[in-house]
């Protein structure tokens, strides 16, 4: 069994920032990519960021993500935040658990930026 748990998630004022990390863990042979996708109020899910397991990333504008193999963990350093950035994020691994590549998600962490 593999679980993904994030942390990191919270009230921040706009322009201000966020790290949020997602750690797997369980039965991991190994992990390919690794993402952060977002869903606010109303919208679809969307992605964020994604970084494969030789640490080549795309990502948005002020946003960063990045990973440590060794932890089996994803971080996503989130700057100059705007109310618009404000949606439960979720961590997403594609993850080989000894019977093939599976995706994996986290439960999600409420991210809100208001003043």
């Amino acid at each position: 069994q593999v679980q993904l748990v994030e942390s990191g998630g919270g009230l921040v004022q706009p322009g201000g920032s966020l790290r949020l990390s997602c750690a797997a863990s369980g039965s991991i042979f190994s992990i390919a990519a690794m993402g952060w996708y977002r869903q606010a109020p109303g919208k679809q899910r969307e992605l964020v960021a994604a970084i494969r397991s030789g640490g080549s990333a795309n990502y948005v504008e002020r946003f960063t993500i990045s990973r440590d193999n060794a932890k089996n963990t994803v971080y996503l350093q989130m700057n100059s935040l705007k109310p618009e950035d404000t949606a439960v994020y979720y961590c997403n691994a594609r993850i080989n658990d000894g019977s093939g590549y599976t995706d994996y998600w986290g439960q999600g962490t409420q991210v809100t930026v208001s003043s």
